[in-house]
């Protein structure tokens, strides 16, 4: 209790409002024709991920979605072709093998269109402790160090092109991370696991290190913001069984909405004008927030930003 007393002071009044408020807003709409733009679309197909594939498409995106589930994949780009005369691709990858998210980075170097959108959708939630076939924890691989990693792999590409908005679908659920991310012991060997605390420091993680992407993209028009899109129906966290899932359905799934709130947040982020050269900015759906303290700790972003590339094998 004193650790959570001593961390609540550091809010402001009117940032534990503006949360608060936010809470119960709805997305800005957008109208934007999406025509010749490619968007490039992790975990596209369930929840979050299936609608903003479904919304991009039905604006004439060109989808180059990445997932891990071959048959899924191919019902999902069937689907989008009849409905929409979609052009769309799959690139297979799994976001626990760095080597699969280096592959991946590969093919999308090999484009012939350039990048106009890069939405990080892909994540997991786990109640217990399990590591990669890499040897790190699971939950702050996916959600953090696979885009991290390709945002670097594709750095130099974006660059070049001068045009792509990077959107990561975060979380209020940083929140839960009230010592921010403990990079001296990322394998949790020295201090207490739980679902709550290892999601929150991946996405404390993607928010601190998102300070630096937006420095090293920030001589040209290449942005990169995050968001969190909403209390709505997902998959996340389904595979840790019956108790959980239970849970899920007593506490979270009554008050929660439809995905289609968080496909058309992604939709005004990744295409309105109102977001034209706004970079290093944290979303509740598409209302500009401040993130919690650990999660703007200034301090906090070298060690965070070096440890996620030593485990990329970037340092």
């Amino acid at each position: 209790m004193k650790r959570l007393f001593r961390y609540l002071l550091r809010y402001r009044a009117g940032e534990m409002v503006q949360f608060l408020r936010n809470e119960r807003r709805g997305p800005k709409a957008c109208d934007a024709d999406l025509k010749e733009k490619t968007v490039v679309l992790s975990g596209a197909t369930s929840g979050i991920g299936l609608e903003t594939a479904r919304l991009f498409a039905s604006r004439r995106a060109r989808l180059i979605l990445l997932n891990r589930d071959p048959a899924k994949s191919a019902a999902l780009e069937a689907e989008l072709r009849k409905a929409f005369a979609a052009e769309v691709r799959t690139v297979g990858v799994d976001f626990s093998s760095l080597q699969s998210v280096r592959e991946c980075a590969r093919q999308l170097l090999e484009l012939a269109d350039p990048i106009d959108v890069l939405i990080h959708n892909a994540g997991v939630y786990h109640t217990e402790l399990t590591m990669t076939q890499d040897g790190i924890e699971t939950v702050f691989q996916v959600n953090h160090l696979a885009p991290f990693l390709l945002n670097h792999l594709l750095m130099p590409r974006l660059k070049r092109e001068n045009r792509a908005r990077i959107l990561h679908v975060n979380s209020e659920g940083h929140r839960f991370a009230l010592t921010g991310v403990h990079t001296e012991d990322l394998a949790y060997r020295n201090h207490r696991y739980t679902g709550l605390k290892s999601y929150g420091a991946a996405k404390t993680a993607q928010l601190l290190t998102l300070q630096r992407f937006r420095d090293a993209f920030a001589d040209g028009a290449v942005t990169v913001n995050a968001m969190h899109p909403g209390n709505v129906v997902s998959n996340i966290g389904n595979q840790n069984g019956p108790a959980y899932r239970a849970m899920k359905e007593r506490w979270i799934l009554p008050s929660a909405k439809d995905p289609g709130i968080s496909a058309q947040a992604l939709l005004y982020l990744a295409a309105s004008p109102d977001l034209e050269g706004v970079s290093g900015k944290f979303f509740n759906l598409t209302a500009e927030e401040i993130p919690a303290p650990h999660a703007r700790d200034l301090s906090a972003i070298g060690p965070v930003w070096n440890a996620s590339l030593a485990l990329c094998g970037l340092a």
